[in-house]
């Protein structure tokens, strides 16, 4: 039988896709204390395949085996400091256009109507297309709907899963997984050059550029160049 279709059919592997969503979250102190947890739900189901399995595994031990800090600055280097490994689905698919404000709110409707509210205290302050989230949705679907949504978002799925391949992180089990248990391929994707995030957020130096610019006329009509300000950093409570 095939590694993906291991549950029964019409059922949804509830406890793995929270199991999934969980192991995608900051690797807090509660994350760390509940890796016996996620590894015997994810064991009892049998939702993956044993080599997906393996691989879960050892992300789960490198949570706890590791130096805390190093597992929560490993953490936030890889999720928070690149597009191509955010967990918030819309950065992939709008960025930082106008687009992302009405998809966002068409999520959370459709949250509504499944009988999903979400708390902002209970998911961190996370937008509704923090994948985690969307994730702890889906497991609330039936069998059927659930393959379907996770088909709409394969792409994204897959897009980030080969992101985290390139730098090599035991994370890119978790996407397969979701993936696999939604009965979609896990595929190599072309992936555009990326920016670090602190870079496309940097202020220029003073002056800096004025020639490129065009600006060395002034008196000439020359166009407004609007950059983005440096953003500080978000910085996650490190646990203990």
């Amino acid at each position: 039988m095939s590694a993906i279709t291991k549950w029964k059919a019409g059922v949804t592997p509830v406890y793995s896709l929270r199991a999934l969503a969980r192991l995608l979250s900051y690797p807090d102190a509660a994350l760390r204390d509940s890796v016996p947890d996620l590894q015997q739900v994810l064991v009892g189901e049998a939702a993956v395949n044993d080599g997906r399995l393996r691989g879960l595994s050892m992300l789960l031990g490198s949570l706890v085996d590791q130096d805390v800090m190093e597992v929560e600055e490993a953490y936030v280097e890889l999720f928070d400091r690149g597009r191509a490994t955010s967990l918030h689905l819309f950065e992939h698919v709008h960025g930082d256009s106008r687009d992302r404000g009405p998809a966002m709110i068409d999520l959370v409707k459709t949250y509504e109507q499944a009988g999903m509210l979400l708390d902002p205290d209970k998911v961190g302050g996370e937008l509704p297309d923090y994948l985690p989230v969307v994730l702890e949705f889906i497991s609330t679907l039936p069998a059927a709907q659930m393959r379907d949504f996770i088909g709409e978002i394969a792409h994204i799925l897959n897009a980030v899963h080969t992101a985290l391949i390139k730098r090599r992180s035991l994370y890119a089990h978790v996407l397969a997984a979701v993936l696999e248990i939604g009965q979609q391929a896990v595929e190599t994707v072309a992936l555009p050059e990326e920016e670090d995030m602190d870079a496309s957020w940097a202020e220029p130096e003073a002056f800096a550029g004025c020639s490129s610019k065009g600006q060395q006329s002034p008196d000439q009509p020359q166009p407004i160049q609007i950059v983005r300000r440096s953003a500080s950093t978000t910085q996650r409570g490190a646990s203990a």
